[in-house]
């Protein structure tokens, strides 16, 4: 019976995809209550609305914690030879192989007689200690580059992967086409995603776990944890999308029973800002080097390594259907410019259409356009926008955050090298399983009918 009800809409969405979709618009926080039921799905995701969705508002810092246990130190600054930095860091396959004798891995922390980078350098730099006796040169690279080393972990740009654990074949909920570790490989160093709790465990799902259900958020830290464990020299950003607004106490059994708590960075103080941060080589040594953010509910009085988002990091408008990208900022509501220049923050680049039938918005990602989209120069591009956050904020965006990374062969990697001022000369990317990269037709129809039914019979 449902079958029959809904296939006219679903000829009627298709018609319309295909021959009206307009790739502008805007998808803005709203102050009054729409005509029309929104729903996030397809890959695209609606801002959360509603009295439960909350924002906190830090008006001073607090003190979690005065010891090495935050995994900052002060005044760092060792020289590690390979034969010493191998006693605590154990290698993994990032690794290469070195002599003690004719070669050094320089991890070294904040020296007093380097300055700061300011808030008004036109790329993340790399600091330089101006001691005039020989330095050891650093070949050992940290999330890829020697010259991040020594970088604040606010002072980097990262690409970052929408929706990463969604991976299915044509799908047209999934937004990549590649697993995490083949994204950690090619150098994805922040992984987003949408998470639901089902019968007491969370899972990540898009939507709703009967539309794209890609398992237990156990088994997807698991993973990640396996490769932060191989790979001592990188720092990795993990931001869960609390989609229930679940109690933040539930996360605790998945990121322990996964290992990837054992790694959490703790900050000292609560918000951070962003000169407060470490480098990443002050990470490595305390081997705290993932960093965990959760858009809503995160308390970390009572989880403290379980980062508030939007307190330290805001974001450019949710889920952009506007291809100029405006580097506005949105997430969280009302900040001022100068409370939001103290603060990290993320590029949304990752666009969608707009649907809009029998009063049900659909938001599907714009798979046709991501040659454009994820490109290093050209309208719409991502090195147009990260160029335009750059000019209007005096620093690039600390995180870019991509649909479908892979298309482009690397370019959305190229994009954030520039703005780290160093050379991307990496290869990219891993192997795409087949009819993975884009959603059929017949797919989107087939996700479209599963999400207006269960919105639907939700109502």
């Amino acid at each position: 019976m449902l079958h029959f009800l809904f296939l006219p809409l679903l000829l009627l969405a298709e018609a319309y995809a295909q021959s009206n979709a307009v790739y502008s618009g805007s998808n803005t926080l709203p102050t009054t209550a729409s005509s029309s039921t929104s729903i996030p799905n397809l890959g695209g995701d609606l801002l959360p609305t509603g009295t439960e969705v909350s924002y906190q508002s830090l008006t001073s810092t607090k003190t979690l914690y005065s010891t090495g246990l935050s995994g900052r130190i002060e005044n760092l600054a060792t020289t590690i030879a390979v034969a010493n930095a191998s006693a605590i860091l154990s290698p993994g396959p990032s690794s290469s192989s070195q002599s003690p004798s004719t070669s050094f891995t320089l991890l070294q922390g904040p020296d007093p007689t380097t300055p700061a980078v300011n808030g008004t350098a036109t790329a993340n730099s790399t600091s330089t200690r101006t001691s005039t006796s020989d330095q050891p040169t650093n070949t050992q690279p940290c999330n890829n580059y020697p010259e991040l080393c020594t970088r604040k972990y606010s002072n980097i740009t990262e690409v970052a992967a929408h929706n990463s654990p969604f991976v299915a074949p044509n799908n047209a909920a999934a937004n990549q086409a590649l697993g995490v570790i083949h994204q950690l490989n090619d150098g994805i160093r922040m992984l987003q995603g949408q998470t639901h709790l089902v019968n007491d465990t969370v899972y990540y799902c898009h939507t709703s776990c009967d539309l794209l259900n890609a398992g237990t958020a156990e088994s997807y830290y698991t993973d990640i944890a396996r490769w932060v464990r191989g790979h001592p020299y990188d720092v990795v950003t993990l931001l869960i999308g609390n989609g229930d607004l679940t109690n933040v106490e539930k996360y605790i059994a998945p990121l322990q029973s996964s290992g990837l708590a054992r790694y959490a960075y703790i900050p000292p103080e609560v918000p951070m800002a962003i000169d407060d941060w470490p480098t990443l080589s002050e990470m490595i040594l305390m081997q705290k080097r993932v960093v965990i953010f959760m858009d809503y509910n995160a308390d970390q009085t009572s989880v403290p390594y379980v980062l508030d988002q939007f307190s330290q990091m805001w974001e450019t408008p949710f889920s952009p259907t506007d291809r100029t990208f405006p580097c506005t900022q949105q997430r969280p509501p009302g900040l001022s410019r100068e409370d939001a220049e103290q603060r990290m923050y993320m590029a949304n680049h990752n666009l969608n259409t707009e649907l809009t039938l029998v009063g049900i918005t659909i938001l599907v990602p714009t798979v046709s356009l991501l040659n454009q989209t994820n490109n290093v120069t050209g309208f719409g591009s991502l090195g147009a926008m990260a160029q335009d956050c750059n000019e209007l904020w005096s620093r690039p965006p600390n995180f870019l955050l991509v649909d479908y990374y892979n298309v482009g062969s690397g370019s959305v990697f190229e994009v954030a090298a520039e703005h780290n001022n160093v050379t991307y000369d990496r290869s990219c990317c891993g192997m795409v399983p087949s009819l993975a990269s884009k959603p059929s037709r017949t797919n989107v129809m087939l996700a479209t009918v599963v999400v207006i039914i269960i919105s639907l019979l939700s109502a």
